[in-house]
């Protein structure tokens, strides 16, 4: 018989849809019930802020203090010098000292929205792996913790079988990756008490010798949880667009892009959606997801909202809903949309073709110029069909000119 987990932690990830597998679900259970127990998730330092891939981790982390515990997001100040080869088909580009303490400090910015940092026993922290990792002496390592691996069971990994598989080639470099994350949860366990691992399921075997290795070493019973890689209902892989990644800090993309994400989200998505991503309750949810036609609309801007309220704060989402429904019921310009700033001197010789891949609507001249032949380009709602045409500066100087590409996207272009 499958067991129905009963602490609060275990009963939010079933529920909502958060968890796919777990090394003891009822050791994990029962570990739950006795007090404050300390989880981690670690995060690898390749960009100055994480994207929405990265959000069922970050609102699993969220959960757990929430119900009670102590939440861990590790920081991969060392690891993030090798590259975690998981899901890669390729060695990742190495990173200077600089890339990643620039790197740390946005991805703090993102916790700080989602986390409490406080003083109490469940307030999150966020360690740098480099702490530990740095000051290793690579003979003592092989030695203490190096003889607890197998060559043979770190072959079956799929982190590694795949690349292995595809003839693609894979460094020691990389596979000494899962070897250090295993030494991150010993090492956490003996820091902070840490009990809990968690990750994307590609994260499964990282995991699974993490676990093995602290009990090894430590005599400890620890867990590990994973939650499914998510994808939307066409297959697509979740936190990407064509205009790329789907960036959780407002500095990297604007709260009204941020919030349209969310809200062009597919109908068989809503009620998926709401629960991982937002904390309505799953009757609600469910509610929402169940509407059809032109309510499902509805559904989304509460999905938009929600969600854009957790990542950027309650007044960002109502100004984005604002501007949405200025751009689209009323055909206005929300003043909130991304916008191109002209000086008066360059208006009337920059084509519409650059306006267009200058405002982030085409990532290029080949593609602006394929969407004009399309007739997929508009200013102020008007069709225009020639990329090489250029806006008249008295026209401009009459207030902002909203540029589209298709139905759903648009920005603003107006005197500087």
């Amino acid at each position: 018989m499958t067991h129905v987990p009963t602490s609060d932690f275990l009963h939010v990830m079933t529920t909502r849809g958060y968890m796919q597998d777990c090394t003891d679900l009822e050791g994990l259970d029962a570990a739950l019930k006795t007090g404050v127990t300390p989880g981690y998730i670690g995060f690898d330092c390749t960009a100055d802020s994480l994207h929405v891939g990265s959000l069922i981790q970050i609102m699993m982390l969220r959960w757990l203090q929430k119900t009670g515990h102590k939440p861990i997001a590790l920081m991969g100040g060392g690891t993030t010098r090798i590259g975690d080869p998981s899901g890669k088909d390729a060695a990742r580009r190495l990173l200077t000292d600089e890339d990643i303490a620039r790197n740390m400090a946005g991805i703090r910015r993102v916790f700080e929205r989602y986390l409490d940092f406080g003083e109490t026993a469940t307030a999150a922290i966020q360690p740098d792996n480099a702490e530990w990792l740095d000051g290793l002496n690579y003979i003592d390592f092989l030695r203490d913790y190096g003889r607890h691996f197998t060559i043979n069971r770190m072959l079956t990994f799929d982190s590694v079988r795949l690349r292995l598989d595809r003839e693609q080639p894979l460094t020691f470099l990389e596979f000494n990756y899962m070897l250090l994350q295993a030494y991150d949860f010993q090492e956490l366990y003996s820091r902070f008490g840490c009990r809990l691992q968690m990750g994307g399921s590609d994260q499964w075997g990282n995991i699974v010798n993490g676990v093995d290795l602290t009990r090894r070493v430590h005599g400890a019973e620890v867990f590990g949880l994973t939650s499914p890689l998510l994808t939307k209902a066409d297959g697509t892989k979740m936190g990407k667009t064509a205009d790329g990644a789907v960036w959780l800090n407002e500095d990297r993309l604007s709260d009204f892009a941020f919030w349209q994400f969310w809200r062009n989200t597919q109908d068989a998505d809503v009620g998926r959606f709401l629960k991982l991503f937002t904390e309505l309750p799953i009757d609600e949810c469910e509610r929402l997801g169940a509407l059809a036609g032109a309510e499902i609309n509805e559904a989304k801007a509460i999905l938009a909202n929600e969600a854009t309220a957790l990542a950027r704060g309650r007044a960002a989402a109502e100004a984005a809903e604002a501007t949405a429904r200025e751009t689209f019921e009323r055909g206005g310009a929300g003043e909130d949309l991304p916008a191109v700033e002209l000086a008066a001197a360059e208006a009337g010789s920059v084509t519409l073709a650059q306006l267009f891949v200058r405002a982030g609507l085409a990532k290029s001249g080949k593609e602006a110029r394929r969407l004009f032949a399309e007739g997929g380009a508009r200013v102020a709602d008007a069709p225009v069909s020639d990329p090489a045409a250029t806006l008249d500066p008295a026209t401009l100087a009459a207030g902002p000119l909203k540029l589209s590409a298709g139905r759903k996207r648009h920005a603003l272009v107006r005197l500087s």
